[in-house]
């Protein structure tokens, strides 16, 4: 059973309604991984991922009294903080790396590679999945993230980036129609070898999975 169905957000809400820190962390024992993951997949970076957990789980218990009484499980909420948050990160980041880019090169360092190797591949598999993410829109980035890895419904999707449903039906459908193409053409383009191209059309073709809802 997913984190979106075994908590139905009634009980919860109203303990954080009245301002009861317990069931704030009851809260983020149950969410705090979800949120982490959906950051990691919108910014691409691990330490910026955690600082928009930590930012997404403070605006939630600062504004907890803006939170609907009468709403569902509390995921989508946590989102769409979590969703401006990484928007704010994102513009940083770009602000960062366009700094370091402009820096003489770091020194070498020893290279501890049997130590690194696993968490090298994981940053490695990262990075292709951002870059087929960064091919597409940024609000259709965000609905597939939402909808694909974080297991929200198109109904929980739009409550969490606060537009319609056909909206989230509409920008989904353009962000897998985007990736479908940036898939045939790095298969068209790729040379035996050349490995950055087959990881970003393996993350595309990962990110079409999806399973799709009833109309």
């Amino acid at each position: 059973m997913s984190h979106t169905e075994h908590d139905d957000g009634g009980g919860l809400r109203a303990r954080i309604l009245a301002g009861e820190r317990t069931a704030f962390a009851e809260l983020y024992e149950e969410h705090a991984r979800a949120v982490y993951h959906y950051a990691l997949r919108l910014t691409g970076d691990w330490s910026t991922a955690e600082e928009v957990m930590s930012d997404t789980f403070l605006a939630a218990w600062r504004g907890r009294e803006r939170l609907d009484p009468d709403g569902g499980p509390l995921l989508p909420w946590l989102l769409g903080i979590a969703t401006h948050k990484a928007r704010n990160a994102n513009r940083g980041l770009r602000r960062r790396l366009a700094f370091l880019s402009r820096q003489p090169p770091p020194p070498p360092v020893a290279d501890f590679a049997a130590e690194t190797a696993g968490r090298l591949d994981d940053e490695r598999r990262l990075a292709a999945v951002h870059r087929a993410l960064g091919r597409l829109r940024p609000a259709e980035r965000e609905v597939l993230v939402l909808c694909v890895w974080s297991g929200l419904d198109y109904r929980q999707a739009a409550e969490a980036l606060d537009v319609p449903v056909g909206t989230v039906r509409s920008r989904l459908s353009r962000a897998r129609t985007r990736l479908r193409k940036l898939a045939e053409e790095t298969t068209e383009k790729s040379e035996p070898g050349r490995a950055r191209g087959e990881d970003i059309d393996r993350a595309a073709l990962a990110a079409l999975s999806v399973r799709e809802e009833p109309a």
